[in-house]
C-alpha cells in the first residue's frame, strides 16, 4: 500500500476492551472508546481510553461526521490542547492546532463573531494552519462553518454545532466534526482540585505521575510588575492571553500576541533566544510587521540571559513577561529599563513536553 493511502487507511488494533488502575485505594476502570485510524505514525496501531465516570470532554466525544478513516491520535491531541486553550477565556475563542501546539489562537473582542474569532486564529499563521484541528469554546454556527469549509480544516472540535451548521461540512468528505462537553469541568487554576493527574510513560514501560499543570495567573492583578515602566491595561491584558496560551504550547515557548490574537509561536526550541527569534521572525514572515510596535510576549521560562530583551527591543516590542528566577534577573530588568521595556513576573513557570 502507498504512503499516501496509509494516511487514510485505518490500522486493525487488538488491545484490550477494558483497562484498570489502582491509585492507592482507588480503582479507575477505562474503556476502549474508539480504535483509531493509527497512533503517532501510520504504521502504529492505537486505541483512545477514556475514563468509565467522570466529567468527560474529548472523552465523551460526539462524532458528528468521522471523515475517512476516523480520528489518528494526533487528531485526539491536538483537540485536547485546543480545548484546554480556549476554556481558559469566557468569550468566544478559537485555537488552530497543529501537531498539538497552537498556530494561531484568538479570543473575542467587543462585536467580534465567532467567524471573526476563527479568522483572526486562522489568519495568525495561514500557512501552518494548513491541515489543521480547529478547536472552540462555544457552538459552531452557519457563518463560521461556511469561514472554515473555505479553508482546509481537518477536524472541528466544538461544544456544539447549529443545526443549519451541519449541512455545510457535508461539502468535504474527510473533514471531522467533533462535540465535546464539559470544557469548563477541568481544573484550571492553582488551589483547585489537581485532577486528572498526568501519566507520562517511558520506553521500557515505567512512567512519571504528576499534578496537572495549573496556573496561578487568574486575572492581570496577579502580574508582578518588575521594571520602572508598568505595562498598560492593554498589555496587560494582552500578556494574560499570551500566558494562557502558552499553557500549551511545547517548551522552550514564547507567544508573540496583540488585540487578544497570537501573531508569533516559538515552540520546541532547546534555547530561549532562538524561540524568540522565531516567533517574531513569524510574526513578519505572516505579514505582521507593522503591528509589533503593540504586541507583546509571554516567556513559558525564565530569560537567562538579557540576550532575549535585546532581540525584543530590536523588533520594537514594548512589554514581555515571565516566571523569574534566573541568577541573572537584575541583569535582565536592566537590560528592559535600557530599553524601555515594561516586564512582570509571573513566579510561576509552564513549562509542558507533552
Amino acid at each position: 500500500m502507498s504512503i499516501k493511502k496509509l494516511y487514510r487507511t485505518k490500522l486493525e488494533e487488538s488491545f484490550p476492551e477494558k483497562i484498570k488502575i489502582t491509585l492507592g485505594d482507588q480503582e479507575i476502570e477505562y474503556h476502549k472508546a474508539q480504535s483509531l485510524r493509527y497512533g503517532e505514525n501510520p504504521h502504529q496501531p492505537a486505541a483512545y481510553y477514556a475514563p468509565k465516570e467522570g466529567k468527560l470532554t474529548v472523552g465523551a466525544m460526539k462524532i458528528i461526521k468521522t471523515g475517512k478513516g476516523g480520528l489518528s491520535q494526533t487528531n485526539i491531541e491536538d483537540m485536547n490542547n485546543a480545548c484546554n486553550i480556549v476554556r481558559y477565556f469566557d468569550d468566544a475563542a478559537c485555537a488552530i492546532m497543529k501537531h498539538v501546539n497552537p498556530s494561531g489562537v484568538a479570543a473575542a473582542r467587543k462585536g467580534d463573531t465567532l467567524k471573526a474569532v476563527f479568522k483572526r486564529a486562522w489568519e495568525s499563521d495561514p500557512v501552518a494552519a494548513f491541515g489543521c484541528v480547529a478547536g472552540f469554546n462555544k457552538p459552531v454556527d452557519k457563518e463560521t462553518a461556511e469561514e472554515i469549509m473555505s479553508n482546509y480544516v481537518e477536524v472541528v472540535v466544538a461544544p456544539g454545532f447549529a443545526p443549519e451548521a451541519l449541512p455545510v461540512f457535508e461539502q468535504k468528505k474527510d473533514i471531522r466534526i467533533i462535540q465535546v462537553d464539559n470544557i469548563y469541568a477541568g481544573s484550571r487554576f492553582v488551589g483547585e482540585d489537581p485532577w486528572p493527574l498526568v501519566m507520562s510513560t517511558m520506553t521500557d514501560g515505567s512512567f512519571v505521575l504528576s499534578a496537572p499543570m495549573l496556573t496561578r495567573m487568574r486575572s492581570v492583578n496577579d502580574f508582578r510588575w518588575v521594571t520602572e515602566s508598568k505595562g498598560t491595561e492593554k498589555q496587560a491584558f494582552d500578556l494574560l492571553f499570551s500566558w494562557y496560551v502558552n499553557l500549551n504550547v511545547r517548551s522552550n515557548g514564547v507567544v508573540l500576541a496583540d488585540d487578544s490574537q497570537t501573531l508569533g509561536v516559538g515552540t520546541g526550541q532547546q534555547d530561549r533566544v532562538i524561540a524568540v527569534r522565531q516567533a517574531l521572525q513569524k510574526a513578519e514572515e505572516r505579514g505582521h510587521k507593522d503591528r509589533l510596535k503593540d504586541a507583546v510576549l509571554a516567556s513559558d521560562g525564565f530569560f537567562p540571559f538579557r540576550d532575549s530583551i535585546d532581540v525584543l527591543a530590536k523588533y520594537g516590542i514594548k512589554a514581555c513577561c515571565q516566571p523569574g528566577g534566573s541568577i541573572k534577573d537584575d541583569e535582565v530588568i536592566a537590560a528592559c529599563n535600557e530599553h524601555g521595556i515594561a516586564m512582570a513576573f509571573t513566579d510561576e513557570r509552564c513549562f509542558r513536553h507533552f
